[in-house]
């Protein structure tokens, strides 16, 4: 099985379009800022889940897989931040930090069942 098929990476694939669709409608003095903050951890969720998944042991696995959850929680910080200075209203974010937390709960049980 690759890394695509699992469902876990095409939600964290789905989180990194829907945070650049989100980061599109920030002012542009904040490219450098937020709008960079938010799309560099929202892409480094997949990007750990599928290099975990090629490391081949479960330990390393489990590994990137808590890195993956490291990033989810900046990108909520980000996202909490990004409505706390108005560059998104809370009908943006909201959907966003939704994924995010089902994006959790769907990494913390896959390292639980990992761990048994």
């Amino acid at each position: 099985m690759s890394h695509r098929e699992q469902y876990i990476w095409q939600r964290g694939i789905y989180l990194c379009q829907i945070c650049y669709e989100l980061t599109k409608s920030f002012h542009s003095s904040e490219i450098y800022g937020l709008t960079s903050q938010i799309r560099r951890a929202s892409v480094s969720v997949p990007a750990n889940i599928a290099e975990g998944y090629g490391r081949g042991s479960r330990q390393e696995y489990i590994r990137y897989l808590q890195i993956a959850l490291g990033s989810l929680r900046e990108l909520d910080t980000h996202l909490v931040i990004s409505e706390k200075v108005g560059l998104a209203t809370p009908e943006k974010i909201s959907p966003v930090i939704r994924e995010v937390d089902e994006l959790t709960r769907l990494i913390v049980s896959t390292i639980k069942k990992l761990q048994q």
